[in-house]
């Protein structure tokens, strides 16, 4: 996800620091950059000249406070762990400017919370995007409670700079997005789960017959089954609502390691250059 926010950004003229406290990831997120903007020109979208302009708006860094001290918006993507994020805006907080609009790119950690542990609370909004994160339009911008109209109106006005569909919603745990989505995701496991029919069988009746472009047990291995549990935990911790617990078969998936894309393994396999969709071995025929 912070790859393709900078890719955005930097895309539509913005300067952007990168930063990652691992300078090899810091190379990776520039290889995947520069090979998603070869893509662009391959399906004509982009020109060499704007791609040479792109990747030269971005700089990457490893230490934080080199990178965000002098920055109009941060926009934080660090995986989806509560004690890392708040963690990550208290060092904010201390680092950057007062005017400094801080946003997240949480998929469902209270924006209020977040913003609790800042100096400058109204100074905090949620910026959710959709992976991937240059092709898809739209932008969840979530309003904690101190969030300024200020903050709210710049951070959905750079949504629209962006060439994105930015959408205001008040804070909640899982926003709108993945409150509905994510029990979905969950009842199609349970389906699964309590063998009512199959992996093919469940994601093929949700997109012939819901006319989804792709089936729940799909979308969550590109997601991460791992990022799909933290999202769901939020959700059954934060409602302390029993229809948000977790399947057991995701819990012993993740367990097992078998995250999805990311891992090469999750409901399907992924190989590097197939493109056709083969079954899991555990749920293989």
């Amino acid at each position: 996800m912070g790859n393709g926010i900078a890719h955005t950004l930097a895309q539509y003229g913005y300067s952007v620091s990168l930063v990652d406290i691992n300078a090899d990831a810091l190379q990776r997120a520039v290889t995947t950059i520069n090979n998603n903007l070869d893509k662009q020109i391959k399906k004509g979208t982009l020109d060499e000249q704007a791609k040479a302009i792109t990747l030269a708006n971005i700089k990457t860094y490893t230490d934080l406070k080199e990178g965000a001290a002098d920055t109009d918006i941060v926009v934080e993507a660090a995986t989806e762990n509560k004690e890392i994020k708040l963690n990550l805006f208290k060092q904010l907080s201390d680092i950057c400017r007062p005017d400094t609009i801080l946003a997240s790119n949480t998929s469902s950690i209270s924006i209020t919370e977040i913003a609790g542990v800042t100096a400058h609370p109204d100074k905090v909004i949620g910026m959710h995007f959709m992976n991937p994160v240059p092709v898809m339009k739209l932008v969840e911008v979530i309003r904690g409670k101190q969030t300024s109209d200020e903050v709210t109106r710049i951070t959905m006005d750079l949504s629209k700079k962006m060439d994105k569909v930015p959408v205001e919603v008040n804070d909640a745990w899982g926003f709108v997005a993945n409150r509905i989505l994510m029990p979905m995701i969950n009842e199609a496991l349970y389906t699964l789960h309590e063998n009512v029919s199959g992996v093919w069988e469940i994601d093929t009746v949700m997109k012939l017959g819901m006319a989804h472009p792709m089936g729940p047990l799909q979308l969550a291995d590109f997601i991460g089954l791992d990022v799909c549990l933290a999202i769901l935990n939020v959700l059954y911790t934060g409602f302390h609502n029993e229809k948000y617990a977790p399947c057991p078969l995701l819990v012993e998936m993740v367990n097992a390691g078998e995250l999805g894309v990311k891992s090469g393994k999750g409901f399907y396999k992924y190989t590097p250059g197939n493109k056709e969709l083969v079954l899991a071995d555990r749920f293989s025929k």
